[in-house]
């Protein structure tokens, strides 16, 4: 079947710059996914990255479980999950092998730090693309300076989750659920 050597493909690639964790591939998900594949719009990623953040697992991970499943049913999500994390669990394999013997050595300690500040920058391009497609009101602004102000707080993320949700719940339940 085309579609799924086509998911395995694209999440085995994206799976290979899988640098700094799942958040950092952000910005290649939606390339790959919303522009060049046109799989998903940007709300639908922004509903998998929110599901995939609210759900134990790596977010990058859970979001190409979705879209895998979107495209092929139970099949696509296997495939999809499998070639994602195939290239990061090689190179983490051969990375460990070796930084044990060059952990301390300057040049290598030098490159790590370049790739922490490139890891940050892709998240901050991420966050200001979501912001764009997520904040529509004063009232979305509102709701994350309040989660932000809770999660710099100390608050876990379960918990602010939890809050909004109920939140929600009561507002739109107070309202007879327009």
């Amino acid at each position: 079947m085309k579609s799924l050597w086509e998911l395995a493909i694209i999440f085995f690639r994206i799976g290979c710059f899988m640098f700094g964790g799942g958040s950092a591939m952000l910005p290649l998900l939606e390339e790959e996914l919303v522009v060049r594949r046109q799989w998903l719009n940007r709300e639908q990623l922004m509903d998998y990255y929110t599901i995939g953040q609210s759900t134990p697992g790596i977010i990058a991970v859970n979001v190409a479980t979705f879209t895998g499943y979107t495209k092929a049913g139970i099949k696509g999500a296997l495939v999809a999950t499998l070639a994602l994390v195939l290239a990061p669990m090689c190179v983490i394999l051969c990375l460990a092998n070796v930084l044990t013997y060059y952990m301390e050595n300057p040049y290598v300690m030098r490159a790590f730090t370049g790739i922490r500040i490139v890891v940050i920058a892709l998240i901050a391009e991420a966050v200001c693309r979501l912001w764009n497609a997520a904040v529509k009101n004063k009232t979305d602004i509102l709701f994350f300076l309040i989660a932000f102000g809770l999660a710099v707080g100390g608050v876990s993320v379960i918990m602010i989750m939890l809050l909004f949700v109920a939140g929600n719940v009561l507002y739109f339940w107070r309202r007879g659920w327009k």
